[in-house]
């Protein structure tokens, strides 16, 4: 559920140090399955983001076309940075969200917490299942805060926008993209 770009110090925020301190406390070479639906999959969301974080030195692994099973995209976090409200999951029966599946080594997954809003207390990890390749497994992926949610303001025009950019640039159905940019936003 990527969320915002706000720092407070030059181009890092007051959460890299946390950040930091977690990555130096993983240990082992185990990596975790990441489920990445939203504006990190847009390459120049993702890039301004990490740099503005002082972040630089991270590079997202390939990731692989997956389909989020019995899962729905609901705008329910009001963003002040993206002016208006993002998305994040919610169960669906039958509902399919498409995005990328990464395997993230562990030291690395503080960033990714971070970078989705976790680290903000903004969203929550829950695990999802995934078909990738023909099989089907679970991941990890981010979703709004039970007590952050709201309905309140219009859908962000510009994060409908970097959704279906993202979404295109991976290489996802031409039909998910399509419903994408068919989201009334505004």
């Amino acid at each position: 559920m990527a969320l915002g770009f706000e720092t407070t110090e030059g181009n890092m925020d007051a959460h890299y140090d946390q950040v930091m301190a977690a990555r130096a406390k993983a240990q082992g070479s185990a990596e975790r399955a990441y489920f990445a639906y939203s504006t990190i999959l847009d390459r120049a969301a993702f890039e301004e983001w990490r740099h503005q974080h002082g972040y630089d030195f991270f590079e997202l692994p390939a990731g692989e076309p997956a389909e989020g099973v019995d899962l729905a995209l609901q705008y329910d976090f009001p963003s002040r940075w993206w002016g208006g409200r993002v998305a994040g999951l919610v169960d669906r029966p039958g509902a399919s969200v498409y995005g990328l599946l990464f395997r993230v080594a562990e030291k690395d997954w503080p960033i990714i917490q971070h970078k989705e809003g976790w680290v903000t207390q903004m969203c929550v990890e829950r695990p999802v299942r995934v078909r990738v390749g023909g099989r089907e497994l679970e991941a990890t992926a981010f979703t709004t805060a039970e007590g952050r949610r709201s309905a309140d303001g219009p859908v962000s025009q510009r994060f409908v926008e970097a959704l279906a950019r993202g979404a295109e640039a991976a290489g996802l159905p031409s039909a998910w993209v399509t419903s994408l940019r068919n989201t009334q936003a505004g």
